[in-house]
């Protein structure tokens, strides 16, 4: 399979991947233009996943790439950046489900767990044989998860018994297992647990009317005297360190994500300005609109060599909070602007599904606030760079 750069890839940057590397991205292209592309926009019309397309994910074999349980071969950062990428340039959706299944969920074990649970529960989550979600926002605690975690996990015997709730947690409705974060009530500390959605006591209710990625089913958790054993508490987790060494992995990825869904709304607006005709030319031939291409190109590739650089830190063990804040900071505001500009392009069509660039922009408003708002990445990397904390 021969690889081809990307229109939007326009200083050529994928051509640092390995031979191995581009071979499997050309792979996972051609699925999702195959297989997801020509269905999404009905799911997301419907606000349904589309869960027959799960095994077809799995069988990528590139959820799970950072576990040596679960590598296909070995990868780095860069390869599951262009992974993110790839997947948001088809649908927002379908990439926040790979980054709550392998991110989230799987890093949490991967970050978190013990040896045996790590050996039990991530082939498992990489064949798909079981789902994943991730339970860290609550319905009065978001931003400041650190401190206002309000679940609770009480121990009693080999057991914890947690008590609480969560709101927005993707997956949530439909997954076998969900990593739910809580504050020990002995020492206040924040600790993981493992719990089977068929547990007794857990509740989750899918938030309905949501106009931005549909197709996620998110919903609120309940916890009411949910026990799980101890066997199931993360052995690894013992404060929200922790939890937040597993948030800054996966923050570079939604940054990748994000330069993914300009590109997606990038492509499907060149590809209509080429093809609409007004005045007896085709739009892409006024310079208004290719001004409007161009501004888009050019947040696409700042963005892109933004988070590649990102990246490649992560790679050689230099990331920091404040880089991955940086990266998702700027990448999505730039993707909001981006994909302004491209609806802006459709006119009137902008605003129906058939072009893609609706769901582009209103799936964009979830990326820009998720895994971290632009306020609270920008004070991270405020206090980092002048050393005061703005936080409060």
């Amino acid at each position: 399979m021969t690889f081809e750069s990307l229109p939007s890839d326009f200083f050529h940057l994928e051509a640092s991947l390995s031979p191995v590397e581009l071979d499997k991205l050309m792979e996972l292209r051609t699925y999702l233009e195959t297989e997801i592309k020509p269905v999404i926009n009905d799911h997301w019309d419907r606000a349904e996943f589309p869960k027959a397309l799960v095994k077809g994910l799995a069988d990528t074999k590139l959820i799970g790439m950072a576990w040596p349980e679960t590598e296909p071969f070995p990868t780095t950062a860069v390869f599951r950046g262009w992974v993110a990428l790839e997947l948001a340039r088809i649908d927002a959706s379908v990439a926040t489900y790979v980054g709550v299944q392998n991110g989230l969920a799987m890093g949490s074990l991967g970050v978190c767990g013990s040896d045996e649970q790590r050996a039990y529960w991530l082939p498992k989550m990489h064949t798909g044989e079981i789902v994943g979600s991730f339970g860290l926002t609550e319905p009065l605690s978001g931003s400041d998860s650190a401190q206002g975690l309000r679940t609770t996990a009480t121990r009693d015997g080999d057991e914890w018994i947690l008590n609480g709730s969560k709101r927005w947690i993707g997956n949530a409705t439909w997954s076998d297992i969900c990593v739910v974060w809580a504050k020990d009530t002995a020492d206040g500390q924040v600790k993981g647990f493992i719990v089977p959605t068929n547990t007794p006591g857990y509740v989750a209710t899918k938030i309905e009317r949501k106009q931005s990625l549909r197709i996620v089913q998110n919903a609120d958790i309940t916890l009411t005297d949910v026990r799980v054993p101890e066997a199931n508490r993360l052995q690894k987790a013992n404060s929200f360190a922790d939890t937040a060494t597993v948030l800054r992995l996966t923050r570079a990825e939604v940054a990748w994500a994000a330069v993914g869904i300009a590109v997606g709304a990038y492509e499907a607006a060149l590809a209509y300005a080429k093809e609409r005709i007004q005045f007896g030319k085709p739009i892409a031939s006024h310079q208004m609109v290719q001004d409007l291409l161009v501004k888009s190109l050019g947040n696409i590739t700042s963005s892109l060599s933004l988070v590649l650089e990102t990246s490649r830190m992560q790679d050689a063990g230099k990331m920091k909070d404040e880089h991955a804040a940086l990266a998702k900071a700027v990448a999505t505001a730039r993707m909001r602007e981006s994909v302004a500009w491209c609806r802006e392009i459709l006119g009137g069509n902008g605003i129906v599904l058939d072009y893609d660039v609706a769901r582009f922009f209103a799936d964009a408003e979830a990326i820009y606030s998720y895994e971290g708002t632009r306020e609270m990445n920008t004070l991270i990397v405020g206090r980092a760079i002048t050393g005061h904390a703005a936080f409060v």
